[in-house]
């Protein structure tokens, strides 16, 4: 069985549990099941960032050359000033006026040009920062779809979609207004201390000696603050994926009663993210308060012995005021650094998840040199499939077919019966290539599954399933996914040919009516149609049907029972099957237990006989009465 898009509990064929029912307790801290431990390799995350920028390198330039210029406007300003106070005075006391005119203007014209590019910066960095995490969205999409089976069984939906909103928009926050901050305070830093050195070389000594605690308070910040953001997106992530679980499954949740303990649960986890969140602010709180008594204290000690030295005549007093000046600009940045370094972390920590996401590979690859079916000489469909020595485990449990070979011919209908765990939905998510074997190989018409180019294997083997998953949109759209170029001939066609097309004739809008969020304006029975329709439009050799009528009411049943005729005719195909009823359009029924075969033959034969399948046909017949 395959996971539904509902993730309600169950436990598939194979003893394996295929979706929680409600949400269970949070993994505690370093548990090796946290899903949301997928660790980046060493130097992911700035290859990751390197990749979204690269592309743009042009304007990167472009955009660190407006900041530089924009800086250069601002920085000027405080020279301006010391040369307005130790020659403008002078020079308006004896009635020249050019001085304090030429310096008017100047500082008009520094703060036009700063607010001018300013604003291109502002507006070559928004188109950068949304270029890049358009780049990554469409990555991390096309990356989740592309990755295997198995990685969604284990990984659940809703952290690929923390994935793609909540850590994307981190990145966004970071990009968009901490990098300006950064490289604004970095330029602020070695303007500023190269002019004050150039002012007076004591002052500027004092500046740079009052670097030493600032640095040390970033590192001892940075490395506080790492903890304490990972812990806020994992709590993050851990809110959202209950959030959609919980929704995802409310039909279950409202049968057992669960919402008493499910809002226990999610208070667990809430408190959870506010206390993460608690933690951040207080690791800001701390920074910043650090940095302001470290500017204080260095912002006071230089007026005190500026002042000294001006008295005592070593100073001007010009060049002292465009210092104070200078150093208050050299730490009012200091706060805007503690937000940079907040989005930093905060960024940092769930670029790390993403490029953990991104740096998972899929299990079942890409053929490196993809091969084509043979071309079939006696016009029939129907392929011949070969188990040959397979064996295969789950990577969360023990080997689940040991050892197992089959061969079923070209057009024949093979009905799998078994135990829970037997067996049987493994055996049907190697034939569609959801897995690749642990050991042997799957041969469709002598091809190895794992030579077939992707597109040649979904053309070759379709898989029908009990959810029937429909997607938002027209009734038409849906069929139509078993071969998107399909006309609305060829559509209505396979329709009529299932039996499918008196019901959509009747719905408001016929063919164009919007199915809704997973076809919850059909019925069960009519979703299945519907992909029965898919399926005999796609036209594959091999149909696998993963207990295609099993959770259907008995008129339901008997309609898809009748589209199955039509739809298998000429294929092969294997049906999971629990209801034996399912069982009696079989050519060869294959009874499993443990991963083997324990009977095998026709369905009139396996009857009349006295082994496991005639005991199950017993029981069925006896229910029925």
């Amino acid at each position: 069985m395959t996971t539904t898009a509902d993730d309600t509990a169950r436990t598939d064929d194979d003893g394996r549990q295929a979706g929680p029912a409600v949400p269970a307790d949070p993994p505690a801290a370093g548990d090796p099941f946290d899903q949301d431990a997928l660790p980046a390799p060493r130097g992911a995350t700035r290859r990751l960032l390197f990749s979204l920028l690269s592309p743009m390198r042009g304007r990167v330039a472009v955009a660190a050359l407006l900041l530089l210029l924009q800086q250069a406007a601002v920085q000027a300003g405080p020279l301006l000033v010391a040369y307005a106070i130790d020659s403008g005075v002078p020079a308006f006391r004896d009635h020249d006026y050019g001085p304090l005119i030429a310096v008017a203007v100047g500082y008009g014209l520094c703060s036009a040009g700063a607010g001018l590019l300013q604003y291109g910066f502002i507006r070559a960095a928004a188109r950068i920062n949304q270029d890049a995490l358009l780049d990554l969205r469409g990555r991390i999409f096309r990356h989740a779809q592309a990755l295997s089976v198995d990685f969604h069984e284990r990984y659940t939906s809703g952290r690929i979609v923390s994935r793609s909103t909540t850590d994307v928009e981190s990145l966004q926050e970071l990009l968009s207004e901490g990098l300006q901050e950064l490289i604004g305070v970095i330029l602020s830093f070695v303007s500023i201390s190269l002019v004050l050195l150039w002012l007076d070389l004591g002052i500027g000594s004092i500046a740079a000696l009052s670097f030493v605690p600032l640095y040390g308070l970033v590192r001892l910040y940075r490395r506080r603050a790492a903890v304490v953001y990972g812990a806020r997106s994992t709590a993050i992530a851990a809110v959202i994926v209950t959030f959609a679980e919980t929704m995802n499954g409310i039909r279950p949740v409202q049968a057992f009663r669960r919402e008493r303990a499910n809002d226990a649960s999610f208070t667990v986890l809430n408190g959870r993210h506010e206390r993460t969140n608690g933690d951040a602010l207080l690791e800001m709180a701390r920074y910043v308060v650090g940095s302001r008594m470290i500017a204080n204290t260095a912002v006071a000690g230089m007026v005190l012995w500026g002042a000294y030295r001006v008295a005592d005549g070593t100073l001007a007093l010009g060049v002292l005021a465009a210092a104070v000046l200078y150093m208050r600009r050299l730490y009012d940045p200091i706060d805007r650094l503690a937000m940079f370094l907040n989005s930093y972390q905060s960024a940092a920590a769930s670029l790390e998840k993403i490029a953990g996401l991104l740096s998972q590979t899929p299990t079942v690859p890409e053929a490196a040199e993809p091969r084509e079916l043979p071309a079939r000489t006696d016009g029939r469909p129907g392929r011949e499939v070969v188990f040959d020595g397979v064996r295969f485990a789950y990577r969360t449990g023990g080997e689940v077919l040991p050892r197992f070979g089959l061969r079923i011919a070209p057009g024949s209908t093979v009905a799998v019966v078994g135990s829970t765990g037997a067996g049987k939905s493994t055996l049907a998510k190697l034939l569609a290539r959801f897995y690749d074997p642990t050991e042997g190989r799957v041969l469709l018409d002598g091809v190895d599954l794992r030579d077939l180019g992707t597109a040649e294997l979904r053309r070759g083997v379709v898989m029908v399933t009990q959810e029937s998953f429909l997607f938002s949109g027209t009734v038409a759209e849906n069929i139509a996914i078993g071969r998107p170029e399909a006309t609305r001939e060829e559509i209505e066609r396979a329709a009529k040919a299932i039996g499918a097309h008196d019901f959509i004739a009747c719905l408001p809008d016929g063919y164009d009516t919007d199915v809704r969020k997973r076809g919850g304006r059909i019925s069960a029975g009519q979703r299945q149609l519907v992909a029965f329709a898919r399926a005999l439009l796609a036209d594959p050799g091999v149909l696998i049907l993963d207990e295609a009528t099993s959770s259907l009411d008995i008129p339901g049943e008997r309609a898809v029972q009748r589209a199955m005729d039509t739809v298998l005719r000429g294929r092969t195909a294997v049906v999971i099957a629990h209801r034996l009823s399912t069982v009696e359009i079989a050519d060869r029924v294959l009874v499993m237990e443990h991963g083997r075969i324990m009977e095998d033959g026709a369905p009139a034969e396996l009857i009349g006989g006295t082994g496991r399948f005639a005991g199950l046909h017993r029981a069925w017949k006896d229910s029925l009465v």
